[in-house]
Parts: structure tokens; C-alpha cells; sequence
């Protein structure tokens, strides 16, 4: 009988540990601090109002111009296009200084676009000159016709004559400017 009632102990003892882990887990998050912060924290985001609006440049409306819209179907001969042309005279008489470096800046731009799509075509039509095709009927058809070489070798020429013109009217720019009588510093 005696262990009978030992182990009927034993059993009530194991089960009440058990009961009581539950209770002791949920004491022991409750004393972790980082769990109280991130509590804290979700109850101050609750409380919080959302952000206000803020206004920038883009919200506002902008001043109506006073410059009526060319018409898109205008004829390049039209009365619709001298505002445009005044537009730049205009930009010439108020500040020549502005207008030749713009015009300066515009041409040099043109031109190291020109030259890094060259730089481009040569990069192409030397990989093209390397290239080996796995297939043997493309390697064949490369052998008798180098069309896509040639091509290359075409655009690459227009596009010399292309950097040949900038740079003739950036020279006839720096000879416009100084007939005009502005400073040689503005072409730079």
C-alpha cells in the first residue's frame, strides 16, 4: 500500500509542476524588458496622430504663362513660331553671357554623345571581328557575307562625319561669338 501511495504522490507532484509552468513562463515575459518596451512602444504608436501634410514646390499651382501655346500643327514658316524666336533673342539682349554658355554647353554635350556612341560602334565591330558562332552554318555565312561587319563599319562612318559637323559648328560658334563681341571666356 505504501507505494501505491508514493507513486499516487509522485503523480500529483509531476502534475502540478506541470500546471504551474504555464504561470511560470508567463511571469518571466512579463519581467523581460525588451517585451515591456516593445509593449510601450505599440501603445504610444496607437496614440500618436498621423503626420501632417507637408506643402512643396510640386503641390503648388503654377503661374499661369502669359505666353500663348504654339500650336503643334504650325508650319516652320507660321507667325504661331516667332515667339519661340523672339523668346531667344530676347534671352540674348537680357543676359548674352547666359545665352552663349547655353548654346556653348548644348553643342559640347551634342558632341560627347556623338563620340561615346562611336566609341560604341568600335567596341561592336571589333567583337563582331573576334566572334565565333558554334553553329557551322552561321560560321559559313559569316565567311562569304560580312554583312552585319559592314553595317558596322557604315555606321561608324556616318558617325565620324556626325562628330566632323559638331565640331565645325563649335568652331563656327566661337567665330559667331567673337563677331558678336562677347567675351571668349563664354565658349568654355
Amino acid at each position: 500500500m505504501r507505494s501505491t501511495t508514493l507513486w499516487r504522490l509522485a503523480a500529483l507532484l509531476t502534475f502540478l509542476a506541470f500546471a504551474a509552468l504555464p504561470a511560470l513562463a508567463q511571469q518571466d515575459q512579463s519581467s523581460d524588458p525588451v517585451a515591456e518596451a516593445a509593449r510601450k512602444a505599440r501603445e504610444k504608436q496607437k496614440n500618436t496622430p498621423p503626420p501632417k501634410k507637408v506643402y512643396t514646390n510640386d503641390d503648388m499651382p503654377s503661374a499661369p504663362s502669359s505666353a500663348p501655346a504654339a500650336d503643334s500643327t504650325a508650319k516652320p514658316g507660321d507667325a504661331s513660331t516667332a515667339p519661340a524666336a523672339d523668346a531667344a533673342d530676347d534671352d540674348k539682349a537680357k543676359n548674352p553671357e547666359a545665352y552663349w554658355r547655353k548654346r556653348f554647353q548644348n553643342a559640347r554635350d551634342n558632341l560627347a554623345k556623338a563620340e561615346k556612341e562611336l566609341d560604341v560602334l568600335q567596341r561592336e565591330l571589333d567583337k563582331d571581328q573576334v566572334q565565333y558562332y558554334s553553329d557551322p552554318q552561321k560560321a559559313l555565312m559569316q565567311q562569304h557575307d560580312r554583312s552585319d561587319i559592314n553595317d558596322h563599319a557604315s555606321k561608324i562612318t556616318a558617325k565620324q562625319k556626325e562628330i566632323d559637323s559638331l565640331k565645325q559648328q563649335l568652331a563656327d560658334m566661337e567665330d559667331e561669338l567673337r563677331k558678336a563681341g562677347g567675351d571668349p571666356g563664354w565658349a568654355r
